[in-house]
């Protein structure tokens, strides 16, 4: 017998559940609620979270510029207070910057009409194999300068390769690839101004040495004569507004593929043309054509390439004549400041490419003629001599060189600025020296010297060259400022170990040239970047 509960209680279990929701009307609320806590609540917090913006694309990041830290320079920088720095004092570390030469850019300079745009750079070998202030010069009003270091009194090279066998280049035959994160925006590029920056660690460098170059002179040579830090090869240039890339040689070799390159200068022009050689080696070893034998002019070729390259001697850019020793009244050097020197200014037809430099030579004691007739003279003492300051004799010669490329070069021409020296404790010839290990960084204070006051009339003749250049259809000058990112590398001349240590002898400390590998390998990776500009 089925009991009448029994039958209700399964009638009431078939009763679909939408029908019990509408006889319980509070049920239904409960269920719908806990629903929505766990569907909907979830999805609203996800999209607060990370809402979904319109993709916009705005100029105005890469228009606006952002403040930088100024460096300290009295004539860069005519408004800082000098303060300088104790000698051989403690340096603060560097930034914090990525050693990497991959780094991605940020952009927000102008471009300047010294140095123009950037191109996007391309094939920068990232696999090229790695091996393992200054107290100013005595003034005319103290005393007569005496006689320069031997290391700027000869213009002897090294070895060439004619003279000894020359060992294969590194890799010859490999590839160079093309790094997708060298790739910028070329319109951010064009933003970038090369002369402003820090130098950053990088510990990829350097990318040769002195067993594996031929080419360093032996003054410059430091690892050979026992320096014993190596910190001052791994820094890099790193300018505010983008990424230099380090030198690309194969890229390089290609540009300037049946073309001619010469540089003009003194020394520390001679030093730069020794590390392009450098890093060129890592593709080619030039063969030596040079018409003579005659170490102040070197011209090297580059056979697979069709590229000569040509070092003119000339560290005052006009005629002169050499002191004569048998005459005491003409101890002095005689600069005709309105003659040519002809031994380079007759080369510029043969030339695509020029880089022009000057300044240190104008130290020494000279007598100055113009018209065939003395004019003054720079720390010489004579009787019924006019005495004329630095700049006087300076300007006038770099003014009349600068005239001589707007008449006779048709290719494109650099200036590059006054490279500094780093004496501290004393002039060259007071037993001044370089010994710090470290980069200033920027917001350091520098101490003063007269080496500013070279690089402003460079920059004035610059200008004036450019505007008198703008009635000549065609003429292209550059202007390769160096002068503030190497006033922050006291750290690589060679100092005492430009030569070999004796006891026995006293040799003066070198703090005027650059120790290769160093940072003077630097000017070469921006020579390749305005040279891409302007092609």
């Amino acid at each position: 017998m089925i009991n009448s509960d029994t039958i209700v209680s399964k009638q009431t279990m078939e009763v679909p559940l939408f029908a019990i929701l509408q006889r319980t009307p509070r049920v239904a609320v409960t269920l719908a609620f806990v629903l929505f806590l766990f569907t909907i609540v979830p999805a609203l917090y996800s999209l607060i979270a990370n809402p979904i913006l319109p993709l916009s694309i705005s100029s105005s990041e890469t228009d606006r510029s952002s403040p930088v830290n100024h460096m300290h320079f009295s004539h860069l920088n005519i408004s800082s207070t000098q303060i300088h720095s104790p000698v051989n004092g403690p340096i603060p570390a560097p930034p914090d910057h990525s050693p990497s030469r991959h780094r991605k850019s940020s952009f927000h300079r102008s471009p300047t009409p010294e140095n123009g745009p950037i191109l996007s750079p391309t094939n920068h070998t990232p696999s090229r194999q790695r091996s393992p202030s200054s107290d100013q010069i005595l003034s005319p009003k103290s005393s007569p300068i005496t006689a320069p270091p031997h290391w700027m009194s000869s213009p002897a090279q090294s070895p060439s390769p004619v003279n000894a066998p020359i060992p294969a280049p590194l890799n010859q035959t490999s590839p160079v690839n093309i790094s997708p994160s060298r790739m910028q925006n070329r319109d951010d590029e064009q933003r970038c101004d090369l002369f402003t920056g820090e130098w950053v660690p990088n510990e990829e460098a350097p990318y040769y040495t002195n067993t594996t170059c031929w080419a360093i002179h032996e003054h410059q040579n430091c690892m050979r004569y026992g320096r014993p830090d190596t910190g001052f090869m791994r820094w890099r240039w790193k300018p505010d507004g983008c990424d230099l890339p380090i030198i690309d040689p194969q890229e390089f070799l290609e540009m300037v593929r049946g073309k001619a390159m010469g540089f003009v200068g003194d020394s520390i022009s001679r030093n730069q043309v020794q590390s392009l050689l450098c890093l060129l080696s890592k593709v080619e070893y030039p063969e030596d054509v040079s018409p003579s034998p005659n170490t102040d002019f070197k011209v090297w070729n580059y056979t697979s390439y069709n590229f000569t390259l040509h070092a003119m001697w000339s560290p005052f850019l006009v005629k002169s004549t050499k002191p004569d020793p048998t005459d005491p009244k003409f101890k002095f050097f005689s600069l005709y400041l309105d003659e040519y020197d002809t031994a380079w200014t007759s080369q510029l037809d043969k030339l695509d490419y020029l880089v022009i430099s000057s300044g240190h030579w104008f130290y020494r004691p000279v007598i100055f003629y113009e018209n065939k007739k003395i004019s003054g003279c720079q720390y010489c003492s004579l009787p019924n001599t006019t005495e004329l300051p630095l700049d006087y004799g300076y300007r006038k010669a770099l003014r009349i060189s600068l005239k001589a490329i707007l008449e006779n070069f048709n290719g494109l021409a650099f200036l590059r600025s006054f490279s500094p020296q780093h004496f501290e404790g004393g002039a060259w010839n007071e037993g001044g020296d370089c010994v710090r290990t470290r980069p200033y960084r920027r917001n350091e204070t520098i101490p003063e010297g007269s080496d500013l006051q070279v690089h402003d009339i460079q920059l004035e003749e610059f200008r004036a060259a450019k505007e008198e250049g703008r009635k000549k259809k065609g003429f292209r000058l550059k202007l390769m400022d160096m002068t503030k990112a190497m006033l922050l590398r006291p750290d690589g001349h060679p100092g005492r170990y430009g030569h070999l240590q004796n006891a026995g002898v006293t040799l003066r400390n070198d703090c005027i040239h650059w120790c290769l590998p160093g940072p003077i390998d630097t000017w070469n990776d921006i020579l390749l970047q305005m040279m891409k500009t302007e092609n």
